[in-house]
């Protein structure tokens, strides 16, 4: 398994961890000048679950892939935390600003896998 992969199911194991729900990711690698291989997007129910994905994705992809981000940002507002890995980008939204945003759509031809929620 590659470094990418590794790092992208420590994202998805920390983002399940803490409960997070509607997880996509978005697969850019065949896509020219993309800014990353994959974005993850997912959702939590309050600013403070949101913040508490934020730090589960933050442990598992160290402890898990030995990586850490480049950059973090919105800590202050928990209503959307972006982490920027390099390959990897996870967007932790509110419902609201996900829907306003509205990346998982953003690429037509892109495929986009969708995970269940835990029951």
């Amino acid at each position: 398994m590659d470094q990418t992969t590794t790092l992208l199911n420590a994202v998805i194991a920390g983002i399940q961890e803490k409960k997070g729900k509607n997880i996509a990711t978005v697969n850019l690698s065949r896509l020219s000048g993309a800014i990353c291989e994959y974005m993850v997007i997912c959702e939590g129910n309050s600013p403070t679950q949101v913040s508490a994905l934020s730090d589960s994705v933050w442990d598992f992809a160290r402890k898990n892939a030995g990586e850490k981000p480049l950059s973090i940002e919105g800590n202050q507002t928990a209503l959307w935390i972006g982490m920027d890995y390099g390959t990897v980008l996870v967007h932790i939204f509110m419902p609201e600003q996900r829907e306003f945003y509205n990346l998982d759509n953003l690429w037509a031809d892109v495929p986009v896998t969708r995970i269940p929620n835990p029951d």
